[in-house]
């Protein structure tokens, strides 16, 4: 097997492994009881998710231009989650929604 071959294969692992955890974060939206619980669900693993789909889509892509275009998406993505997911909780939190209200 080649190398460009072994970094494909290990790009779609990677991917599906991202697809994985983008699915855990929606059945969590879906299934947990809270607002502060399901942000958890919206945030944590969907960027974890979010992150490996773009890390296998690099292996499998493996030019300059991509690669920086992958970088930018995943750094906005982290940059931008955490202040969404403060907000959330702010709202929730003066909305007096509380944990187990539903």
């Amino acid at each position: 097997m080649r190398g460009a071959e072994i970094a494909d294969d290990i790009g779609d692992v990677v991917i599906l492994g991202g697809a994985v955890w983008s699915l855990i974060a929606g059945v969590g939206l879906l299934r947990l009881p809270d607002v502060l619980s399901r942000m958890h669900a919206a945030t944590k693993p969907q960027v974890l998710g979010l992150l490996m789909m773009l890390l296998g889509v690099a292996l499998r892509l493996r030019t300059a231009d991509d690669i920086t275009t992958l970088i930018l998406v995943g750094l906005f993505q982290t940059w931008t989650v955490p202040v969404a997911a403060h907000m959330i909780a702010r709202a929730a939190r003066r909305s007096s929604d509380r944990p187990g209200a539903g």
